[in-house]
């Protein structure tokens, strides 16, 4: 069974698409159809849930007395540090 629908196409893909025709002389239709099933099979835009992110927390190596609550003490050091 076969069901007419008609798809707005974004000017790059409809390019590419006639080319393909032209290339395997098949009918768009055809190459429309195998291009949607192998994007289909493949899972693209899939609803799968992506992997969960992960944070793994590292020792930062702060030199004793940075006071990361001290935004201006932390400035005063910057400005005080030598320029590599």
């Amino acid at each position: 069974m076969s069901e007419r629908t008609t798809l707005t196409l974004e000017d790059d893909v409809a390019a590419r698409l006639r080319q393909e025709v032209r290339r395997q002389g098949r009918p768009m239709k055809a190459i429309v159809n195998d291009a949607l099933r192998a994007g289909l099979a493949r899972g693209d835009g899939s609803s799968d849930p992506a992997p969960a992110f992960r944070v793994e927390p590292r020792d930062l190596g702060l030199r004793p007395g940075v006071d990361l609550d001290d935004i201006q003490g932390l400035l005063d050091r910057l400005d005080e540090a030598p320029r590599r």
